[in-house]
């Protein structure tokens, strides 16, 4: 068609699919592993002092530790057994714990999820986060203070760093 935006066909298998504009969409992205480092420090930071989330990860007694492979960092994260604080992280494998979870992501998908806009159930199938070391008890520890991840992520984002929000 004259005039027209060029597209691409976009199938399973022999089966044709939706047709999509061949332009890559882009999504929000960190400008450095830095810049991400900073994020997840305050995140665990805020999460850490959340009268709620802070001693459920603690009592979780879940270690774990995130992967970002496009950015070279590790992070790992546990739970604080005495004093103030509930949360002890490190962003190194020079801890002295050993994580029982391990979720590994891009950071691009890791913004998304910790936005909330990345279904876990999903991602895991589709392979954009592997999650391995899965014991099913850690998994359900871990996995109900999301929710409260996720509140924090989005305050940060929003008054710090707007141009990872999602719209």
């Amino acid at each position: 068609m004259p005039g027209a935006a060029e597209v691409e066909k976009v199938g399973v298998g022999d089966s044709v699919g939706a047709v999509l504009p061949s332009a890559a969409v882009t999504e929000p992205s960190f400008a450095s592993a830095a810049e991400l480092q900073e994020i997840l420090d305050q995140l665990l930071t805020a999460v850490d002092s959340d009268p709620e989330a802070g001693p459920r990860l603690r009592n979780a007694k879940v270690a774990h530790r995130f992967l970002f492979p496009d950015v070279d960092m590790v992070l790992n994260v546990n739970g604080v057994e005495d004093g103030p604080r509930c949360l002890q992280w490190e962003f190194s494998d020079g801890i002295s714990w050993k994580p029982q979870l391990t979720f590994e992501m891009d950071s691009p998908v890791a913004n998304r999820y910790l936005q909330g806009e990345e279904n876990l159930a999903i991602a895991l199938a589709r392979r954009r986060i592997r999650l391995t070391g899965f014991k099913a008890r850690a998994a359900l520890e871990f996995l109900p203070t999301s929710g409260r991840l996720i509140q924090h992520y989005r305050r940060i984002v929003a008054e710090d760093y707007p141009h990872l929000k999602l719209s």
